[in-house]
């Protein structure tokens, strides 16, 4: 062989050698960035999820001086159509008067509460009387819809804390209260709680006011929209 000719081979093997080496090189670097993608869309996945389960806030919808013999039924109406739970707080009198619509509000999954028989404030009454307005409230309940009831809201937030061991029962207070029974400016009811509702906050409401419904309605859609859960004052303060 001449040597021009060995000359000619050496140097097409030198050609393939680098274009074989080339190739290696491109199919790590390719194979490398592949699994730097991968790794980066799980981060990003992972963190997609973590950030939505941040993002996921309870607060408690709560409802006094019901049930009322048409507000009542309409704020179940819309509460089902969003499928929202909510808490009543019930008047035995009004329960009397009613006791379908705290059956519906019981069947539809909603949590209820002793709001006293006849919405007066207990510490203004001895502890016997005081223990008789939450137990004659509690069988009108049990009467209406079965329920044993444990928790009750003392009407303007009065408490007397021995009640606790007579009647085994405990209060549930509020932290945002727009004071819906002063105005029937359904507009300022919602700007009142839009602006100061946080995570794990109990609002009080009124469902014996046209207004309050109209307002609970637009309260409810702005916060699932702000990634708001709505559940009942038990389920939040039992954490």
């Amino acid at each position: 062989m001449k040597k021009w000719q060995k000359r000619a081979i050496v140097g097409i093997l030198y050609v393939l050698s680098v274009a074989v080496a080339g190739f290696t090189i491109q199919k790590k670097a390719e194979s490398l960035e592949d699994r730097t993608q991968m790794a980066d869309s799980g981060e990003m996945e992972n963190n997609e999820k973590k950030s939505a389960y941040r993002e996921i806030k309870k607060v408690a919808l709560t409802f006094d001086d019901g049930p009322h013999p048409y507000y009542t039924e309409t704020l179940l109406d819309g509460l089902k159509e969003r499928n929202v739970k909510a808490t009543f707080f019930l008047i035995g009198d009004y329960v009397k008067a009613a006791p379908d619509i705290v059956k519906r509000i019981s069947q539809e999954g909603h949590s209820i509460g002793n709001h006293t028989m006849h919405h007066v404030k207990l510490t203004d009454l001895s502890r016997e009387d005081a223990r008789r307005e939450l137990e004659e409230a509690n069988k009108a309940i049990k009467d209406a819809c079965g329920e044993n009831v444990e928790q009750m809201r003392p009407p303007f937030g009065e408490w007397q804390k021995e009640l606790e061991e007579d009647t085994g029962m405990f209060p549930v207070l509020w932290t945002v209260d727009p004071r819906d029974w002063a105005t029937e400016d359904v507009e300022e009811i919602v700007n009142r709680v839009v602006t100061s509702v946080g995570e794990n906050d109990i609002i009080l409401l009124h469902d014996c006011y046209k207004t309050s419904v109209e307002a609970a309605f637009r309260i409810v859609d702005r916060l699932l929209e702000d990634g708001y859960e709505f559940v009942t004052a038990e389920e939040l303060l039992a954490g």
